[in-house]
C-alpha cells in the first residue's frame, strides 16, 4: 500500500480568494482568535540553512562528478561559506504535476497523460510524494500527496479538456471566475498549499504552452510563491501553435515558462512535435537524478523578509549552472 496524505481527496480552488478561506483567513472570517502558540511554536532555530540545488552541464551534457572545492556561491554578491554539500539525491522528493486543460491543450493532452505516467513510475521511490492538479477557468487538485501511483495514474488519466462557461459558476466563493487558463492561480496555490511545509526536494512538473488568461493572482506573485516554497519550477511546453494560428492571436507563453523555470532552477523543455514528450520527461528525471546540494548558513542573519539574490559558479568557466536565482529571508 502507498502512503497518502489525507487532506482530501479532490479540493477544488477556483480563486485566490479560495485560498484565503480555505486557511487562516476562515477564522478571521467567523470572528474566531488564532490559539496563542505553545512553548513548543515560541522555539526559534538559531541556525538557519538555505539548501540550493544545482546542476551542472558542459555542451547539454550533465556533469556529475564535481567536489565541494569546485563551487562558489554568494548572496547578494557577498561570499557564502557551504556548510553541506552532496552528489547525492536520496532527500525525499515532493512532485506536483500541473496538467494545463485549456482548450489549446486539447490535441496535446493525450500524449502527455501518457508519458506524465510514464515519469512518475520512472522517478517516484516509496519515501518521494507527488500530487495532481488540472487548471483550466479554475484549479482543481485530483489528487492529494500520495506514493500510490495507481492513484496518481488514474488522476493523470481524469484531466479532460474544458472551456469556460458562458454563465456565472456555481461557487462558495464571492468571486467569479473569469478566463479559461488559470496557470498563475495553479503555480501560486501548488506552491503554497501543498508544497510550503514540505521538505527535502520539491519540484512541479508544469505541463502547459505558457499562455494565462483570467488567474486571480500576477505572474509575479505566483514566482514569488514558488520562492517562498522553494520549489523548483520546470517546465514541459507542449506548445500547438496552430491553434493560436487559426484564432488569428498572439502566443507570449515562451517568456512566462522561462520566468517560472528559471528564476527557480528548473528549466523549459519545448517540445517541437508531441511524439517527443517522452524525451522531455526523460530529461527531466536525468536532472533529478544528478543534482548537487549545497547548504550554507547566510551571513546576512537579519529577519527582513527581503529577498535575497543568490549566484553559484564553478571553477571551470566553460559550465552552464542551473540553479535558483534567490530566495526570501524569514520576516519577524
Amino acid at each position: 500500500m502507498g502512503q497518502t496524505r489525507t487532506r482530501g481527496q479532490s479540493a477544488r480552488w477556483v480563486t485566490a480568494l479560495g485560498l484565503s478561506l480555505l486557511s487562516a483567513g476562515v477564522a478571521a472570517a467567523l470572528g474566531q482568535q488564532p490559539a496563542p502558540p505553545t512553548a513548543d511554536q515560541t522555539v526559534r532555530v538559531s541556525t538557519e540553512v538555505v539548501n540550493v540545488y544545482a546542476i551542472v552541464k558542459q555542451k547539454n551534457r550533465t556533469v556529475s562528478d564535481l567536489k565541494r572545492e569546485d563551487f562558489e556561491l554568494t548572496e547578494d554578491n557577498v561570499p557564502q561559506q557551504l556548510r553541506y554539500f552532496s552528489r547525492e539525491t536520496d532527500t525525499p522528493l515532493t512532485l506536483g504535476i500541473l496538467i494545463d486543460t485549456s482548450p489549446s491543450q486539447e490535441r496535446v493532452l493525450p500524449i502527455e497523460q501518457v508519458e506524465a505516467k510514464n515519469f512518475l513510475r520512472e522517478v517516484l521511490r516509496p519515501k518521494d510524494l507527488a500530487f495532481v492538479l488540472h487548471f483550466d477557468f479554475e484549479v482543481e487538485l485530483l489528487r492529494d500527496l500520495t506514493n500510490n501511483l495507481a492513484l496518481l495514474s488514474r488522476a493523470i488519466d481524469e484531466t479532460v479538456i474544458r472551456s469556460a462557461p458562458s454563465g456565472p459558476l456555481p461557487s462558495p466563493f464571492p468571486l467569479p471566475s473569469v478566463g479559461g487558463t488559470h496557470l498563475y492561480d495553479a503555480v501560486y496555490l501548488a506552491s503554497r498549499e501543498m508544497m510550503k511545509n514540505e521538505v527535502g526536494r520539491k519540484v512541479l512538473i508544469l505541463l502547459s504552452d505558457g499562455e494565462d488568461q483570467g488567474s486571480t493572482v500576477k505572474l509575479n506573485t505566483a514566482v514569488e510563491a514558488a520562492h517562498k516554497a522553494d520549489v523548483i519550477v520546470y517546465s514541459i511546453a507542449v506548445i500547438d501553435r496552430a491553434f493560436y494560428w487559426g484564432r488569428m492571436a498572439g502566443f507570449s507563453g515562451d517568456s512566462v515558462l522561462r520566468k517560472l523555470s528559471e528564476e527557480t532552477g528548473g528549466r523549459v523543455i519545448e517540445v517541437k512535435r508531441a511524439s517527443d514528450t517522452g524525451a522531455a520527461f526523460r530529461e527531466v528525471a536525468e536532472e533529478l537524478r544528478t543534482q548537487y546540494l549545497l547548504g550554507y548558513t547566510p551571513s546576512n542573519t537579519k529577519h527582513d523578509g527581503s529577498f535575497r539574490k543568490i549566484r553559484v559558479r564553478v571553477r571551470n568557466r566553460d559550465y552552464k549552472i542551473q540553479a535558483r536565482r534567490g530566495y526570501y529571508a524569514p520576516s519577524e
